[in-house]
């Protein structure tokens, strides 16, 4: 039992720590976007935390089975390259508000896999957590949007940007499952999904070329993004899952659009309206409930 409790908490900590970096990551992005295009920057953040986890885990992690190569493939396609690549596009046909709304629908979707695919138990309190955190959200990321920008392609591609993030944390729950361990694990995931994209990279180039990546601004945002962001992030939210299962670990995506909203108080000054705190409320609110559990009866002695 204790080792149990021991694990959970790892778990909320591993969650509540990748959520507080991953919302400091637009600051970083929106640097590098002025010099770099969304691909360029996917690539060098992503080969960068891949070399970090290689030799961090000691090498080259082997496959016990051609099905689970398949898992891993699918895993580098959905978490990496089709989540940054449709979040990325979305953000070019609606404003980045919007995007930030939709792709917070993610443990919806991802539950919805986890039930078809895990046979996990989705409980009253997960669905009505889930309505009030988003509420929540749209409250703090709308507030003081005057002008949207909707597309239905821009919202299609949010939803699908949150639907292969559920898929993808149904895999990494099974590929742990299987014994895998988890830096050896996620550099195999990165592995795939830099070869992914490579596709859309022999098209588009790479414009910027290699010299700017020198400028100290930008070696050091992308250092940020590469270790931070992506090998240690990646890592620990990996082991949240195996841990919390990825259900209980998604919830926390309610959260990181608060802490964008407050770390822009506080690093930026931004003001925070009475709005934004009811939806930071609502938000954490949504979470709280999300995680809560019914209460197994004591069994008869």
């Amino acid at each position: 039992m204790e080792d149990m409790q021991k694990n959970r908490l790892q778990g909320h900590l591993c969650s509540l720590f990748t959520i507080s970096v991953w919302g400091l990551t637009f600051v970083s992005t929106k640097v590098l976007l002025r010099t770099f295009t969304p691909l360029e920057i996917m690539i060098a953040r992503f080969g960068l935390g891949f070399l970090v986890l290689l030799l961090v885990g000691r090498g080259w992690l082997k496959a016990q089975k051609p099905i689970h190569e398949v898992l891993f493939a699918l895993a580098g396609l959905t978490g990496v390259t089709l989540y940054f690549l449709m979040e990325n596009i979305a953000l070019t046909y609606i404003s980045a508000s919007l995007v930030g709304v939709i792709v917070t629908a993610a443990p919806l979707f991802t539950a919805l896999c986890a039930a078809a695919v895990l046979r996990e138990k989705l409980s009253r309190w997960f669905f009505g957590g889930f309505v009030c955190a988003m509420a929540g959200v749209a409250l703090v990321s709308l507030a003081g949007v005057t002008e949207l920008h909707f597309s239905p392609v821009g919202a299609l591609l949010g939803v699908g940007a949150a639907l292969v993030w559920g898929v993808y944390s149904v895999l990494v729950r099974r590929l742990g499952e299987l014994g895998y361990r988890t830096i050896p694990l996620t550099c195999r995931i990165f592995a795939y999904g830099l070869l992914f994209l490579l596709v859309p990279a022999c098209i588009e180039g790479f414009p910027a070329g290699l010299a700017p990546w020198a400028e100290p601004l930008h070696l050091g945002n992308l250092l940020f993004l590469g270790l931070g962001a992506s090998a240690t992030c990646f890592v620990t939210w990996n082991r949240a899952v195996s841990l919390l299962g990825p259900v209980g670990t998604s919830v926390y995506i309610y959260a990181q659009p608060i802490v964008t909203i407050l770390c822009s108080a506080v690093i930026l000054h931004e003001t925070m309206t009475p709005v934004m705190w009811l939806g930071t409320a609502l938000a954490l609110g949504g979470l709280i409930l999300s995680e809560h559990r019914d209460k197994t009866p004591p069994q008869p002695s």
